[in-house]
């Protein structure tokens, strides 16, 4: 692939848009493929695996386009962000499947590249890009929550190795990663001072994951028990003790790609998708060409108008964290709208639907109207997940708006 700058970038995006035709696996067009969905987010288990979507996860990390601004040296493509906007257009516009969806592009690749060292960036770094490897987060406990620094998993030095025990919870896929990244009490005697950055081996004696059944009835989440599990020190990432400025660079990443997943029919939509202005013509009918119900039509078009304003504000704001170096604290702020935004939208998906958006099961409801109570329920976990909306308002109110901390 020749390295085009950004003042060519019409000669780079018809190579892009050759390169995808040719590349991708002709049974991913199918509207019945047989496919594992599950290898979208890589992992051992599809380390080597003929199935289409392995194929084109190899074949797109092989050009570095995995993550594309990422060093050529950790396997990347060392492309520059407009030459990897490019790319997601092209990848949209041809409407192909994602190649990786990744917790390690998301939020542990950006916080290695700019914490670890080089031993720990060439150990895992290429991996990341490759899809070897699953991650998942370790930082929520029973009593470590919103007040996240008050968690106390223990790492104890005990010489040539750390040992971990403790609990973590709500860890989303742990029951599927084959790594985790985890935040650890490493001084007991402080707070936000004591803790520090780990990278553990899922397969390690003494790791045990539980799923979490929620109420949608999926269980995306576990419960995660450290019992005397021992990892090498070189598993320590930036400085003992120096953990929570990585677990606060790490969550500014996690909510702005959660963020960047919210739309209609994106991920944090709650799980139901299409247009939710076509969805109630069809259930509530319509009037001289209009929806029928007043009301509601004026709700609906609110909540596209507002959906339409955050996709163009983290557009912007994604193109200024890549020009300041990461995001800021107006991840928070994006965060927040998005989540209200999505529980709105699935509320509306639901009123529009009845009676039939309250079906669990049995023939009298279509799979759309049983995923669209389930979505309703599951977008009630946008406002927790990555920050409640809480923490994520008190951070807009302390580092944006600067206001002092009530008396």
């Amino acid at each position: 692939m020749a390295d085009f700058g950004a003042a060519d970038l019409d000669t780079f995006r018809a190579e892009v848009r050759a390169w995808l035709a040719t590349n991708y696996p002709p049974e991913l067009r199918e509207a019945d493929a047989q496919t594992d969905l599950e290898a979208v987010w890589g992992g051992r288990a599809f380390e080597g695996s003929d199935d289409p979507q392995s194929i084109w996860m190899r074949r797109v990390a092989a050009q570095g386009w995995t993550t594309p601004t990422w060093p050529t040296d950790y396997g990347g493509a060392g492309l520059t962000a407009q030459q990897a906007r490019v790319i997601d257009q092209e990848l949209a516009a041809g409407r192909y499947r994602p190649p990786l969806l990744s917790f390690g592009i998301w939020m542990l690749g950006p916080v290695l590249l700019e914490y670890a060292d080089e031993e720990q960036k060439k150990e895992h770094l290429p991996k990341i890009v490759r899809g070897e490897i699953r991650w998942c987060q370790g930082y929520s406990e029973p009593g470590a929550g919103s007040d996240l620094a008050s968690l106390a998993t223990k790492c104890e030095d005990k010489g040539d190795h750390w040992q971990i025990d403790g609990q973590k919870v709500w860890t989303s896929y742990a029951d599927k990663a084959d790594w985790c990244f985890c935040l650890v009490r490493t001084d007991p005697t402080k707070k936000h001072e004591g803790i520090s950055f780990v990278l553990i081996d899922m397969r390690l004696p003494g790791v045990e994951t539980r799923p979490i059944k929620l109420i949608s009835g999926e269980s995306p989440f576990c419960e995660t028990f450290f019992t005397g599990v021992k990892i090498p020190k070189g598993n320590l990432v930036g400085k003992l003790n120096g953990g929570w400025e990585i677990a606060k660079r790490l969550l500014q990443y996690e909510r702005q790609n959660i963020s960047a997943g919210f739309g209609e029919g994106g991920i944090g939509a709650g799980g139901s998708s299409g247009d939710l202005g076509e969805i109630a013509k069809q259930y509530v009918g319509l009037e001289d060409g209009r929806l029928a119900d007043a009301d509601l039509r004026q709700r609906i078009t609110l909540n596209k108008m507002n959906f339409q304003a955050l996709r163009q504000t983290i557009g912007r704001t994604a193109a200024e964290s890549r020009a300041a170096n990461g995001p800021s604290a107006a991840t928070s702020i994006i965060k927040y709208a998005a989540a209200e935004f999505a529980k709105e939208r699935s509320e509306l998906m639901v009123e529009a639907m009845g009676d039939q958006g309250l079906g669990w099961s049995g023939d009298g409801f279509s799979e759309a109207e049983r995923l669209a109570v389930r979505g309703w329920l599951r977008a009630k976990a946008n406002s927790i997940e990555g920050g409640t909306s809480e923490i994520n308002l008190n951070v807009v109110s302390k580092r944006v708006l600067g206001l002092p901390d009530p008396k």
